[in-house]
């Protein structure tokens, strides 16, 4: 039997982030609405202590959505965690997700903590995240460059407070399949309690390289949890994005032998929302969603396309919510194709 992938989608925080990509409250309540309609497992729905804006939009999704885990983003104290749990009263299903960063940079530059007080802050805010929710995802910022010692320290103990997800981010986009896919398996074999916890991955697209480093965490590392987000769209250089992974998961199941829930169908959908809302514009080449995904302008690609559409198509596009594909006649089509139309 295939293992589940769970689906996590932080396109209403994580994608928020992306300049100019801000969205008001009824605009997160459509997109949540549409991701549940997708079939999403968990929707991270914002930062609830960031502002009061985003509190609102965290109550109003959790009002609206009624078959998706919704998700708040927490710094790990008490406020935060706190604020995080009021805006998620609403929800059916909640989850509580608190972060710390973890890497010896992050730790000393950012956080001016030492490694023991980061160890004993993450243990509390658990512990006391866990009499709010029972669902609580502990994220180590900048897991991947923290070291390896040290992070299966506070794995163990976060799992220990109650931790049910642990989530080991490539904050900065750093790392690349093989070593990233080692690393979590590394991590799962020498943490305890490791099997006590689902293990999550969350890559950023700095280097082209988050939807493969998050499929060789699942793959390699032993993950069952990717978060991602609609058309990639992140900070930075972005995201993972949703459509890549699942469509991989689907096209080449003979590889990696994991299902996700995903209705497959909703992904277009999905993609041209966000993209109406954020006015982030899809570029054409873009996997799976993008205007030419299923396009053919080759003359010989066309050929091949009339008589069998797998000779140069993997997915058909009516199966991730286009229409069909397109025959782009020009230049390339060639007289043959020319004539046949």
């Amino acid at each position: 039997m295939s293992d589940k992938v769970i689906i996590f989608d932080t396109t209403l925080r994580d994608g928020e982030q992306s300049p100019g990509a801000s969205m008001t409250k009824d605009e997160k309540v459509r997109i949540a609405r549409q991701l549940e309609r997708l079939k999403v497992d968990v929707i991270e729905s914002g930062f609830a202590a960031s502002s009061e804006g985003d509190f609102q939009a965290i109550s109003a999704v959790s009002a609206a959505v009624k078959d998706s885990i919704v998700c708040s983003l927490a710094r790990a104290n008490d406020k935060d965690i706190t604020r995080a749990a009021d805006a998620l009263q609403a929800a059916n299903a909640k989850r509580i997700h608190a972060f710390l960063a973890t890497s010896p940079l992050h730790m000393a530059v950012k956080l001016r903590m030492s490694p023991e007080e980061v160890l004993e802050q993450a243990k509390r805010s658990i512990r006391f995240a866990r009499n709010l929710a029972s669902d609580i995802e502990f994220s180590a910022e900048d897991g991947y460059r923290s070291e390896m010692d040290f992070l299966c320290r506070v794995v163990e103990a976060v799992i220990n407070e109650g931790a049910s997800t642990i989530n080991i981010p490539d904050t900065v986009g750093y790392a690349t399949p093989e070593l990233y896919g080692d690393f979590i398996k590394t991590l799962r074999t020498r943490v305890p309690n490791s099997d006590k916890a689902i293990w999550s991955v969350h890559c950023h697209n700095d280097l082209g390289m988050a939807v493969a480093n998050s499929l060789a965490g699942v793959k390699i590392g032993g993950a069952r949890q990717i978060e991602c987000t609609i058309n990639g769209l992140g900070e930075r250089a972005g995201n993972t994005a949703l459509e890549e992974i699942v469509m991989s998961l689907r096209t080449r199941k003979d590889y990696f032998d994991m299902v996700c829930a995903i209705d497959a169908s909703q992904i277009v959908p999905a993609s041209k929302l966000v993209s109406q809302i954020t006015g982030f514009v899809v570029q054409p080449n873009k996997a799976v969603v993008g205007a030419n995904a299923f396009a053919h302008a080759s003359g010989i690609h066309q050929d091949g396309i009339l008589k069998n559409r797998e000779t140069y198509e993997i997915m058909r596009a009516e199966d991730v919510g286009w229409t069909t594909n397109k025959i782009v006649l020009g230049k390339l089509s060639g007289r043959k194709i020319g004539r046949a139309h």
